[in-house]
């Protein structure tokens, strides 16, 4: 069924730059379903996805090899109406520097990434302005060219022009998506989630389930969250701590086996997000003469056990 608002005109055009698990759960589903898309990534993500003819997406209801252009240059984002910008936050302003030239007028940037301040780091690098959007899914990368989708899937889009447009072709591909005036506070909700089970899973190298049932444990999540909570509000930001307590109990049972996106990037020798999840409330809070020592303690122990797997392997 064709849910295109205006089913004479074609879909538009995207361009995912950063096929890892986010931009392969996506830029997958949209390719499944017709829409064009070409998904830029490193070149051993293009080799892989050429020789086995499509990028392996597995989900619950299906495990299919998906044909899909790919690309391992940002040029490739050149005639695209719609970018989703996947890239992990550290990579936010060379993938930015790499876009910029490649840009129509008209192209919508989307920022489908982890942290509360991508978008606001895009716009300054390309100049224009850059839609903030919060992810909701559980997804990793198996292999290069391999995605498996572990749970959730929805988009919360911030308001901006055309977004009917864009949300109709990612209903279409079965992406249910949301339009909010409330993405800054959906964000730091988000932030406060990863802070509690982010660098603790990297630290143990165990699921969130595991850590939970850890003596301890939920009592330091609930230290993680009180300092988040003090320094959203000194940016302005109101979030409902004892919900997200909630919602941080709640995750330790809904995704009792999930390993965090930070210990999954320890473990392949990658570069974390540290920096812009608990780092990022331990910075925010000196900039507001404030202290988040939990935060800091657990972004330094995860630069530690970083700077140890380094020399190990070298």
């Amino acid at each position: 069924m064709n849910t295109h608002p205006n089913p004479t005109a074609p879909w538009p055009r995207f361009a995912v730059l950063g096929a890892g698990a986010v931009g392969g759960y996506y830029g997958g589903l949209l390719a499944r379903a017709g829409v064009p898309v070409v998904l830029i990534g490193r070149p051993a993500f293009v080799a892989a996805v050429q020789a086995q003819g499509g990028l392996r997406l597995h989900t619950a209801t299906f495990d299919a090899c998906i044909p899909v252009a790919v690309a391992s240059d940002a040029q490739a984002a050149a005639g695209a109406d719609v970018v989703l910008v996947c890239v992990k936050s550290g990579d936010t302003e060379a993938a930015g520097a790499a876009l910029r030239p490649h840009l129509g007028a008209d192209t919508v940037v989307l920022s489908l990434q982890n942290g509360v301040d991508n978008a606001q780091r895009l716009a300054r690098v390309l100049g224009r302005p850059v839609v903030p959007v919060v992810v909701y899914v559980a997804a990793g990368v198996e292999a290069p060219g391999y995605v498996r989708h572990h749970g959730r899937g929805e988009l919360v889009l911030a308001p901006f022009a055309g977004a009917e447009r864009v949300q109709a072709a990612l209903a279409h591909a079965e992406v249910p998506t949301s339009v909010s005036t409330q993405v800054p506070q959906a964000l730091w909700s988000k932030l406060v989630v990863n802070c509690a089970y982010n660098a603790l899973s990297a630290i143990a190298a165990r699921p969130y389930g595991w850590l939970w049932a850890q003596p301890g444990v939920p009592a330091l999540l609930d230290q993680v969250v009180q300092e988040c909570v003090a320094v959203a509000a000194a940016e302005g930001i109101a979030l409902d701590a004892a919900a997200l307590h909630t919602e941080v109990e709640r995750i330790a049972h809904s995704m009792a086996t999930q390993l965090s996106s930070t210990a999954r990037d320890l473990l392949r020798g990658h570069p974390t997000e540290i920096d812009h999840l608990n780092g990022h409330v331990v910075a925010r809070a000196h900039a507001h003469g404030m202290s988040a020592p939990v935060n800091q303690a657990l972004t330094t122990l995860v630069h530690v056990l970083q700077r140890a797997r380094a020399e190990a392997a070298a």
